[in-house]
């Protein structure tokens, strides 16, 4: 190539080489791009003519809009300035490393092709946002590139010249056009895409926003979310695309529930013209399209019916041809001075050939360090072999006995120390087991080499002193016990530390027999590494037929490049070779890495006549072969390709030849072979004869193989894969070809099988393991009918492949690289080649990509990992990964699941460099990959998705007929609390000091009651943290201050009778007397949460609002509280001009009121009560007096409340259940509240508890997040607060106040947690309310235990109840909600048809009751919604009553245990809020139980939350760990949704620990989040758009 002015074949030989050097840095990643152009710069300097201008980097390839390629290379050539289809593809060099092992020019072109095909889509893919934060490469110059030297243990490749940047042009958009369409049109620079993608400001002005976009900008700008349907993006019929932009029907949100509005009722909804949500809804065009197969029309309601079983396509190739005949291997022949075992032959060399070389090793530049001769080699281990049997012990107790397996661990650069290892044991008739080197306690795979030790009994291993030295120590110097072994003695073998046997002592050589002379380690595809035995007669019958298929003669050089402890390089390099005095020449791995040439300039020195290599080593001596000149082949008879039955080895065996032709190499010579662990060498190809036409090739169609049957490809070369064969197979041997799965029959003549053989030349077994053993080594092939052929057993080689025209041997793939899709088989070495066919590979590095399948949702889904370069960008790698999905679902007809790329040089490597697959694999599935990039595809790849379920027609039907009591043969579902009672006897109530209840039916009667008959009863005592009383109120007290505020209200408010006013206190005892005060004056309270002064952001527009919806007129608080109200930061926030009057009542004068206000009738409003439900929704309730008095009487009656007893209240004091017990329940009752705001637990977490013990409290209430916070915090120092004497053996009864499902596994958690400390195991309880009724349960004294069931997750989506037995799968447990209160009727009604339901079936919850409230105070004027949720009736059964709406599904059921009346008691379960559910796919979900599920995906999620946008579904997931873990979970949340709720996620969001905003009750505040969401407030580190 020209570079620029320079003619390269100009210049000197040294200045070439170092180019040379350069170039092969640069394509195994060792070097940077950066780093390389600098060198290459500073190298050409003096060379180059001074042209004005000239950049010294590659040339650059302009792309014109019109996408063909500017034929100018020269940097002046001037490129179109707007369009951003000008962005620069690099032109390939020609020299570069373009990985041939998995390289074919035409399968490059097929990926070029189907990408093509995409390109008319033009379809936007939403890129993933990420925190610039988090993961921060390290500047490109301190990374180390990874080692890509052996990829998985094969390799290959030549680099197209610049024409392949103009065929991407021809076939592929600019990145750009990947990135951010759907807002912008194609003329805003690309730099602006860059920016909106990433979540910086966009700074540039952007004039030329055309009309469709700004459409668009405008409609997101302006659209209210409002209820309206929104699109349905599960449906499969194509949505017609006339302009580039895809409007969305509008942008809104579901309504959910009675017309209710439950999306955005914030202040004003949110402008969804942000980032999000032009991304979400570039997701929702590219899930328009339909998927592949389409889905059937709809669900029949069978919940055991759970996936969409695939109809078998009536296309499928099936196999034609006759069944195989098994293939018979020439006879093994017969020769007169075979030594009896390979030590004999040792021995004879050793004895006459003494002189003669048998191993040359090479030091690290690839020059000779030393060469052992047969007779150094015979005397060494000879010595070893004593020393082993008499040195080790005594003579008595001798550590080793024959037939005792010994580890062999010999780094590969020494071969010597090796070979007289292995010899030393066969002659001291031990069993060497070679084990790669372990490198650290934590190694890939030193687990695994542990279950092998484990399994042959090792406990002693042999080493070399270097290597013992390197070997990981503890800090006192012995060697670590590495993970998973047994215990290990280790001995020295260097020459040093041998005895020299004594003159009588001869090793015993037996003749070859059965027993086992090694064992080579073998990784499965799981990882476990297992050993194969291959006995002694095995091993010299392998030998004499490999000597027989190469032809080895006595004398011959052989080149071996292979690790030498197994595989070819052990049977080539160390055994056959002494069998027939060759002459090794040894090339370690290392040598290979610092020179790739080391191996062909070894052949060229030592007139090698066979060297022994992979296609790796091929493709470096390619890349490296610049200008030797003066190298020389044509010695070589036989090059054997250790991995030719790789298909994709055939590119690198054809590019070699083309280089190396024209040095003397000969095209006959190349012989690929099969091998595998069990049987040895299964084929290998013979040499040619001069001249004889080269053997064919066949062309596959990937289809037919994917369905395991060969056709030839014909029609569709995009899906070709061309296969070379390895040759015959060896002599002696018999090989069938069966099916891989189920029994092994007999395959027919065109389709694809296992390979098996039956050798005496093979493994005999998996030492230790029988019961694999079994069903690998003893296969008895049978025919069509399932008959066996014969009595002989085969082994099974683990190669996939077929027998073509004269018995030639085809390996299409392995049986470990096998991915099994919907039945359908993809090979994994395939699916990488089309990866990296995809250009341009600067993404990743080649030859460090990991390709397996994981089972998740009954089927199996292929992940790909890669190793991404340090100078890669975001956007860079995101083009590439779309690009890959796509190449793959068009060539293979496979989705793939996910796509990740990891930092350089993180993926687990095994021992020689390649990747460690299964340990990748553990790593994925663990969430301890740590991706840089993630690309999750469960839309495409997930097919199998269960149908929609249909909603049936609401009508009621005649199953529905009401019988007396029954419907439809089963009990009505209701229950009812016991009476109130009325109180007949106004003499005994006086005697038992309860003050009559019936004449005063207000509370600000019954404190003036109080105050007057015992003024010094003490209600309420309110601590600090640290637990002490900083202020009491007596009812005197109490009374006083109530007058004080009343008189100054009258004085300076202004108001009239029946205005509203709002509280504004922190908890505690000002609260409930100005509550009284206002009930005194006539005026109704309404108490409100004050803001927090560190958060007035978030929190005062709030209490705005909520003086606002109110039209409060006046605010009473406290001094510092009305200063804040005031203030500049306030401010900031709200109207601060435009507050009602605020009256401060710290400091009031003593006065008394002239007069105290009684209202005409008990139906009056006592107080309003507001709260944010968690959809976000304010709704405030009216509470008239009667309710009050009922509602705090039900309370007195469940929890046998009178005035000598003590409770202890740790709830926020605002609204709901939390505000009747902290301000009204004490004057009713009489009874001794101890308040502690639950604010104060921040500081002090174990003030609640050792206020219970302290004070010796038998009743006690919480909220849910006191509870989590004492779990969370205290959880571990049980111990320390026994030892400081706390004790809660006194708490008869601790009540979770909450309107939600009762979180069980956090009660349950909290009552093991503090059982040490004394809690009654039946003390924790729960309570229920909603806002149309304030309590509907709350377990009391009396009653039975709350009765826990567990229901089937499936039925309830079906709006069923199923119960089931504890630890079924798919079952959810659910608890009781308590006692239902006195006074208190429960209904489960359907909500559609309004009728009521069944025992044990899924409703919504009705209440009638005395205390429920008496309507919403203006939801902005919606009056229906009033008559809906308050006064609404029966659709038949009992017309009359009236009842309110709680909006809660659950169900009732009868239970086995009694009441107090000695009834069956009626238990009620709470399901979850109607609002809040999610109607997916035709079902009903609880965000709870998807939450639950992902919470247990992965330990670094502290907290999670769901909601739904446009369909989708997005999860929010808090990380509590490193910001690295963050990708990690995108895979694993979307694993467990789809195997647990069978949903596909298409969002995940990782956000920081504290995001998700949590009410005073402890509830997440979904809506709230998801608003946040989609206005883009949430900084989250990671956002991932599942395509």
């Amino acid at each position: 190539m020209a570079d620029r002015g320079v003619d390269l074949s100009a210049l000197p030989k040294e200045v070439r080489d170092q180019l040379a050097e350069l170039d092969l840095e640069l394509s195994e990643g060792d070097i940077t791009q950066k780093g390389y152009e600098k060198k290459r710069a500073k190298l050409l300097a003096s060379y180059i003519p001074h042209l004005p201008n000239v950049d010294l980097s590659l040339p650059d390839v302009q792309l014109s809009p019109s996408h063909s390629a500017d034929p100018s290379p020269s940097p002046e050539a001037p490129g179109p300035s707007t369009s951003s289809a000008s962005k620069h593809h690099r032109a390939h060099r020609s020299g570069g490393a373009r990985d041939d092992r998995y390289r074919s020019d035409i399968h490059t072109e097929a990926v070029q092709a189907a990408l093509a095909k995409h390109k008319e889509e033009k379809m936007a893919l939403p890129m993933p946002t990420k925190r610039r934060s988090a993961f921060v490469q390290s500047p490109i110059d301190t990374c180390t590139p990874p080692d890509t030297s052996s990829a998985s243990e094969d390799e290959g490749s030549l680099r197209r010249k610049a024409a392949l940047s103009a065929v991407l042009a021809q076939n592929l958009q600019s990145p750009d056009y990947w990135i951010n369409r759907s807002v912008q049109s194609s003329s805003t620079s690309s730099s602006a895409s860059s920016t909106l993608s990433h979540g910086e400001p966009k700074t540039q002005p952007q004039p030329q926003l055309q009309p469709a976009a700004s459409v668009l900008a405008d409609v997101l700008a302006h659209t209210r979310i409002e209820n309206s349907v929104p699109p349905d993006v599960t449906s499969s019929t194509p949505q017609e695309r006339g302009s580039r932009v895809d409007l969305p029907p509008a942008v809104r949100g579901m309504s959910r529930g009675q017309s209710r509005s439950s999306m955005l009722d914030t202040a004003d909804g949110v402008p969804v013209n942000s980032r999000v949500s032009t991304k979400i809804q570039q997701l929702l065009n590219t899930l328009k399209r339909p998927k592949r197969p389409p889905l059937s029309e709809f669900f029949l309601d069978d919940s055991e019916e759970i996936v969409e079983v695939p109809q078998p396509d009536p296309n499928t190739p099936k196999p034609e041809g006759r069944q195989i005949i098994p293939v018979k291997g020439e006879p093994l022949g017969v020769v007169s001075n075979w030594p009896p075992a390979l030590q004999a032959a040792l021995a004879r060399w050793g004895a006459t050939q003494a002189k003669s070389p048998a191993l040359t090793a090479l030091d690290i530049t690839g020059k000779p360090l030393y060469t052992l001769t047969y007779g150094k080699l015979w005397s060494r281990s000879l010595k070893l072999a004593y020393t082993l049997l008499n040195k080790l012990g005594t003579k008595t107790d001798p550590v080793l006995q024959p037939g005792d397996r010994v580890a062999l661990v010999y780094p590969n650069s020494d071969p010597g120390m090796f070979w007289v290892a292995f010899y030393g044991c066969l002659l001291a008739e031990v069993i060497p087991v070679p084990i790669e080197v372990p490198l650290s306690r934590q190694d890939a795979g030193s687990q695994q080499l542990g279950f092998l030790l484990g399994s042959c009994g090792v406990s002693l291993a042999l080493t070399s002193e270097v290597c013992l030295k390197g070997l990981p120590k503890t800090p006192n110097g012995e060697i670590i016990q590495f993970k998973g072994w047994p215990r290990m003695r280790w001995v020295v073998t260097d020459t040093k530390y041998l005895t020299k046997p004594s003159k009588d002592w001869q090793p015993h050589i037996p003749t070859a027999n059965t027993d086992t002379a090694y064992i080579e380690y073998k990784a499965s595809k799981e990882g476990t590494v297992m050993g194969v035995a291959v006995s002694k007669i095995s091993m010299l019958t392998h030998c004499q037929a490999l000597t027989q298929a190469c032809n080895y003669c006595e004398g011959e050089t052989l080149v071996n490049v292979l690790d030498c402890k197994k595989d070819m390089g052990l049977w080539h390099g160390v055994l056959t070779s002494v069998m027939n005095r060759i002459h090794t020449i040894t090339v370690p791995y290392a040598v290979m890495k610092a020179c790739p040439m080391s191996w062909v300039q070894r052949v060229h020195i030592h007139k090698a006549r066979v060297a022994l290599v992979k296609c790796r080593d091929l493709h470096w001596a390619m890349m490296a072969h610049k200008d030797q000149k003066d190298t020389n082949l044509s010695s070589i008879r036989m090059l054997i390709v250790a991995d030719g039955a790789n298909p994709w080895s055939v590119s690198s065996c054809d590019a070699f030849l083309n280089v190396f032709q024209s040095h003397g190499l000969k095209p006959e010579v190349i012989c690929p072979c099969a091998t595998s662990p069990e049987a040895l060498t299964v084929a290998i190809r013979r040499p040619g004869a001069r001249g004889a036409p080269l053997p064919a090739r066949a062309i596959l169609s990937m289809g037919g193989l994917s369905h395991g049957v060969i056709r030839v490809n014909t029609e569709d070369k995009n899906s070709a894969l061309t296969v070379q064969d390895v040759g015959h197979i060896m002599p002696g041997a018999l090989m069938c070809i069966v099916k891989p799965d189920g029994p092994p029959q007999l395959c027919k003549t065109d389709e694809i099988g296992e390979i098996v053989i039956n050798s005496r030349a093979g493994g005999t077994m998996y030492y230790g393991l029988p019961g694999v053993t079994k069903n690998t080594f003893e296969v008895i092939p049978v025919n069509q009918a399932g008959a066996p052929i014969g009595e002989i057993p085969f082994s099974r080689t683990g190669l996939l492949g077929f027998v073509g025209p004269g018995s030639l041997v085809f390996v299409v793939g392995k049986i470990e690289g096998l991915l099994m899709v919907s039945s359908r088989r993809h090979n994994a070495d395939d699916l990488v080649a089309t990866a990296l066919a995809v250009e341009p590979v600067k993404t990743v590095y080649r030859g460090r990509i990991a390709v397996f399948s994981v089972t998740v949702f009954y089927d199996e889904r292929i992940v790909i990992v890669a190793e991404q370069r340090p100078d890669a960008s975001e956007e860079d790698s995101f083009q590439w990964m779309s690009r890959v999905l796509q190449a793959i679902d068009s060539i293979h007809q496979v989705g793939l699941y996910c796509l990740a790329l990891v930092p350089a040089n993180t993926l687990p490597k095994t021992p020689l460099g390649g990747i460690h697959i299964c340990e990748t694999k553990q790593n994925f599935l663990e969430g301890n990959l740590h991706p840089c990039n993630i690309l999750m595809c469960p839309h495409t790849c997930v097919t199998n998705m269960p149908k929609p379920r249909q909603k049936q027609p609401v009508d009621v039907g005649p199953a529905s007929m009401l019988v007396g009591n029954l419907v439809a043969g089963k009990r009505i579902a209701q229950a009812t609390g016991r009476e109130l009672g009325v109180v007949e006897d106004q003499d005994l109530i006086r005697k038992l000091c309860m003050w009559p209840t019936m004449m005063h039916q207000f509370l600000s009667e019954a404190l003036q009651f109080r105050a007057q008959t015992d003024p010094d009863h003490v209600l309420y005592v309110l601590l600090n943290a640290k637990g002490v009383a900083v202020c009491t109120a007596t009812c005197a007290q109490l009374h006083k201050r109530a007058e004080k505020i009343t008189a100054t209200l009258m004085e300076r408010g202004g108001l009239n009778t029946g205005d509203n006013v709002v509280l504004l206190y922190p908890p505690g005892i000002d609260l409930i007397a100005a509550f009284y005060g206002c009930l005194y004056a006539g005026v109704i309270p309404v108490t409100v949460r004050p803001p927090h002064p560190q958060n007035l952001a978030a929190t005062l527009p709030t209490v705005r609002m909520i003086i606002d919806v109110s039209k409060a007129a006046c605010i009473l608080t406290t001094q510092p509280l009305m200063r804040i109200l005031r203030s500049r930061e306030a401010a900031a926030s709200v109207n601060v001009k435009t507050w009602p009057t605020i009256i401060d009542t710290d400091d009031l004068p003593r006065k008394r009121p002239p007069h105290i206000y009684k209202p005409p009738t008990a139906e009056m409003l006592a107080y309003l009560d507001f709260s944010v439900s968690t959809t976000g929704m304010l709704t405030g309730v009216k509470m008239s007096h009667a309710a009050v008095s009922t509602l705090c009487r039900s309370i007195k009656l469940q929890c046998e409340l009178y005035s000598s007893r003590q409770i202890a209240i740790c709830l926020d004091p605002y609204c709901g259940l939390g505000f009747v017990l902290w301000c009204l329940s004490s004057v009713y009752s009489g009874h001794q509240s101890i308040l502690i705001p639950p604010l104060e637990l921040e500081s002090s977490l174990a003030l609640w508890l050792s206020t219970l013990s302290q004070y010796k409290i038998r009743d006690t209430f919480c909220s849910y997040s006191v509870m989590e916070l004492c779990t969370k915090g205290l959880g571990t120092q049980t111990e320390m607060l026994k030892a400081r004497g706390l004790n809660l053996s006194c708490v008869r009864s601790c009540v979770v106040i909450a309107e939600e499902r009762p979180r069980l596994s956090l009660t349950q958690s909290f009552s093991k947690l503090f059982k040490d400390l004394g809690l009654s195991s039946r003390a924790v309880s729960t309570a229920f309310g909603s806002r149309v009724n304030l309590a509907i349960c709350l377990q009391g004294t009396a009653g039975p235990d709350p009765s826990t069931v567990y229901v089937d997750m499936k039925s309830l989506r079906h709006d069923r109840v199923r119960l089931v037995e504890r630890g079924a799968p798919q079952s959810l447990p659910l608890m009781e909600s308590g006692t239902i209160l006195p006074g208190v009727r429960v209904i489960i009604v359907n909500p559609e048809t309004r009728g009521p339901l069944g025992d044990s079936h899924l409703g919504e919850i009705w209440v009638n009751s005395p205390h429920s409230a008496s309507g919403y105070y203006t939801i902005y004027g919606e009056e229906s919604l009033q008559a809906d949720h308050f006064n609404t009736r029966l659709s038949f059964g009992e017309p009359h009553t009236l009842w309110a709406r709680t909006g809660y599904l659950g169900f009732i059921k009868r239970t086995e245990l009694l009441d107090a009346s000695g009834d069956r008691h009626d238990a009620l379960f709470v399901v979850g809020s109607l609002d809040e559910t999610l109607e997916l796919r035709g079902l009903r979900y609880h965000p709870i139980d998807i939450e639950t599920s992902v919470s247990r995906a992965h330990r670094s999620i502290a907290e999670s939350a769901v909601f739904t946008w446009t369909n989708l579904l997005v999860v929010v997931a808090e990380l509590s760990g490193s910001e690295q873990e963050a990708l990690d979970l995108v895979p694993l949340v979307t694993n467990v949704v789809l195997e647990e709720h069978h949903l596909i996620v298409g969002v995940v969001v990782i956000v920081d620990p504290g995001v998700i905003p949590i009410n005073s009750r402890g509830e997440k505040q979904r809506m709230h989040l998801r608003d946040s969401f989609l206005a883009d407030q949430l900084d989250p580190i990671y956002v991932a758009y599942n395509m």
